[in-house]
């Protein structure tokens, strides 16, 4: 599937934040359908992980490294984004449509 990241982000009805994760819902204009991606609340290029004897010897540290590491929902210069991971997580709901230059819902 091709994924015009512009055509994505026009689909994006809101995103829910909570602590553990975070919701994308894309609505489909053509065809007033809401889809709804859930991914978990980490950075896209990978997980934070830590051993045992990390939050055993280093509890703040632990904390902070896992609660202070940025997260790009969005962003023109980044293409690692929870939108673009979100979106391909739900994009068997969708089809691009040359005719209307957009995703519409299947």
């Amino acid at each position: 599937m091709r994924m015009d990241e512009k055509s994505i982000v026009s689909l994006l009805e809101y995103v829910k934040i909570d602590k553990f994760y975070i919701s994308c819902y894309f609505k489909c204009p053509v065809k007033d359908k809401l889809v709804v991606s859930t991914v978990p609340f980490e950075p896209f290029d990978g997980r934070i992980e830590f051993t045992w004897q990390d939050i055993l010897f280093h509890p703040i540290k632990s904390y902070n490294r896992y609660y202070h590491t940025p997260i790009t929902i969005y962003s023109n210069d980044c293409h690692n984004t929870i939108v673009l991971k979100a979106f391909k997580k739900v994009s068997n709901y969708f089809i691009w449509n040359n005719q209307e230059n957009r995703y519409i819902y299947n």
